[in-house]
């Protein structure tokens, strides 16, 4: 348990600090999930859009130290290319 003031006041930034990313994970792994259903229905115009969709909430992601640079791209790539191999 925390004792000093500080690490009270750390503790306390913390708990808000991780239910603010929390959402933001949550929000991110929504967003692809509407990729990998539009991608499973075989509606290529839906996935698109709702790849569209998910890039700008993946890279806010990034700026938010919420996930690594890398990750993201790696995602995007993947699903970039699976939304693409769609006949």
């Amino acid at each position: 348990m925390a004792n000093t003031p500080q690490s009270k006041k750390r503790a306390r930034q913390n708990e808000k600090r991780f239910a603010v990313n929390k959402a933001r994970r949550s929000r991110i792994r929504t967003y692809l999930r509407q990729v990998e259903e539009a991608i499973a229905s075989g509606d290529k115009d839906a996935a698109t859009k709702a790849l569209r969709a998910a890039q700008p909430e993946l890279m806010r992601g990034v700026t938010k130290g919420v996930m690594h640079k890398n990750t993201a791209s790696r995602k995007m790539s993947r699903l970039s290319a699976r939304v693409n191999a769609i006949g």
